[in-house]
């Protein structure tokens, strides 16, 4: 693949890059963005190279997951701790609507859920849902047989199931 496809199909996977980078960053937008620029920097200069095994978004997805336990890790070794406050964050906005604030309801639910699923079953499930990956495709993604992604995807959809279930009930 030469260099302006390569930036074509980096752009293009963009959005998604973005949105599995933040997954794999426990949704701190922060270390999502320092992820996914480590991510183009090792791709456009030949330290991780597609070749041809599987789709480019499977693999740029793979690559995204290694780079960002690797952050992970590094941090850890360094005991570097950050804490943000978020109130300090946010800007002031205006009170949301009713609609609004439902919807942020059910996605704060389903973050939660998804928080206490075991971290393959979340992983699986965040590709094939959010991502519009087959579960093959994920599996490729997180460095597991086929069939460990499908027992990750059937065990997590029936524990994700439950615990909104729950919180349906509240």
């Amino acid at each position: 693949m030469d260099d302006v496809e390569l930036r074509r199909q980096l752009e293009q996977a963009h959005p998604d890059s973005f949105g599995w980078a933040m997954a794999c960053c426990g949704r701190d937008r922060d270390d999502a963005e320092e992820v996914l620029q480590t991510v183009y920097l090792t791709v456009l200069d030949g330290r991780a190279h597609y070749d041809g095994r599987s789709t480019f978004r499977t693999w740029l997805f793979g690559v995204i997951r290694r780079t960002a336990a690797s952050e992970r890790r590094k941090a850890w070794l360094r005991g570097l701790l950050l804490t943000r406050e978020a109130d300090g964050l946010k800007p002031q906005a205006t009170a949301p609507t009713d609609a609004e604030s439902e919807r942020d309801s059910r996605r704060h639910s389903l973050r939660d859920a998804l928080a206490h699923l075991a971290a393959r079953q979340s992983e699986v499930l965040q590709l094939v849902f959010y991502h519009d990956m087959t579960v093959d495709e994920a599996a490729a993604v997180m460095v597991i047989s086929a069939g460990s992604a499908r027992t990750h995807y059937s065990r997590g959809k029936a524990r994700l199931a439950t615990l909104l279930g729950d919180a349906r009930e509240l």
